[in-house]
């Protein structure tokens, strides 16, 4: 049982790694950028939430962008 409630836990664990969040912030030409999540950077374009197929956890949306 035991061993059972450690990789529940690990699980859980890993799903929340998968995403940074990012501060709002001022862009140059002075527009503001909500603060928002985002898919870690790890070089793979089928994981990020844009990409057709995936879904954002945070907001629903599905994503639009083709990766061909």
């Amino acid at each position: 049982m035991k061993k059972v409630c450690v990789v529940l836990i690990g699980l859980c664990l890993v799903g929340v790694a998968e995403a940074d969040y990012v501060r709002g912030h001022y862009r140059s030409n002075g527009s503001y950028v909500q603060g928002h999540y985002r898919t870690r950077a790890d070089g793979i374009k089928y994981n990020n939430y844009s990409t057709k197929g995936n879904v954002n956890p945070y907001t629903g949306k599905a994503g639009t962008v083709s990766v061909y």
